[in-house]
């Protein structure tokens, strides 16, 4: 038996990289999924495919995170296809690369909504909805762990992500619902190399310990660990997904 059958999982900003690549990993282990987007509803609609084809279940939820309203129906949707969620990853975010001199008002606002706000509408949705047992990951960013310029409003994000973990896994802890963060570090994602060229990202991966950029499979892999059972006595925690680069 698949050690995640009878397991629901949303996995916000599942229609490409990291947050697809969990989103499959999670369908491959026997969870039903939901595929959460924002906008690209083809890349969506083929993970579901993708899971589909082998042998998985799974549905695409249009939704914007840093919308309490469109979060609060997301779970409800999910609730009335599956019957329950089990699982939160969130995934979805935005990057900022400016120094804080020149980052605008509308740049901190837009940031801070889909990173924190959104972590926040859906961890307070969880607070009442995810079945006891239940397991959350959040997503951080090794660029925390770095003093790297025109990062400044980005990282703040990530740190506010990280506190929201710490303080929500004490809340939701009677419950038996676990609740960790993971931070990244470079992963060969169209978000990360887009701009970059290969020189800049032969540089990033030799900062790595282990000598490379992590791929999303790296990253879904410590997802799966965290969701089961081994990870039952883990909460509270961020974990460095970086390969020693930081």
């Amino acid at each position: 038996m698949k050690r995640l059958n009878n397991k629901v999982a949303i996995v916000t900003g599942s229609s490409r990289g990291i947050g697809a690549q969990i989103a499959i990993s999670l369908a491959d282990a026997g969870a039903s999924v939901v595929i959460n987007y924002s906008s690209n509803q083809t890349s969506a609609d083929k993970v579901v495919s993708d899971i589909k084809a082998n042998g998985g279940n799974a549905i695409a939820i249009k939704a914007d995170i840093s919308n309490p309203g469109e979060v609060k129906l997301m779970f409800d949707l999910a609730i009335n296809q599956f019957g329950k969620i089990d699982i939160l990853i969130n995934n979805a975010g935005s990057i900022l690369y400016k120094t804080i001199q020149d980052t605008t008002d509308d740049d901190f606002e837009q940031i801070f909504s889909v990173n924190v706000k959104g972590t926040f509408n859906t961890l307070r949705e969880a607070a009442s909805r995810l079945e006891n047992d239940g397991r959350i990951i959040n997503f951080s960013s090794s660029t925390t762990r770095l003093m790297l310029p025109t990062y400044g409003a980005y990282c703040a994000t990530k740190g506010a992500v990280e506190q929201l973990t710490r303080v929500f896994s004490k809340e939701v802890g009677a419950r038996n619902i676990t609740v960790n963060s993971i931070s990244p570090g470079p992963t060969n994602t169209e978000l990360f190399t887009e701009g970059k060229s290969q020189e800049v990202i032969n540089r990033l991966a030799g900062m790595a310990a282990l000598g490379r950029i992590g791929e999303p499979i790296d990253i879904a892999r410590i997802v799966l660990f965290l969701v089961g059972e081994e990870a039952s006595w883990v909460t509270g925690q961020n974990i460095g997904a970086n390969g020693g680069f930081a």
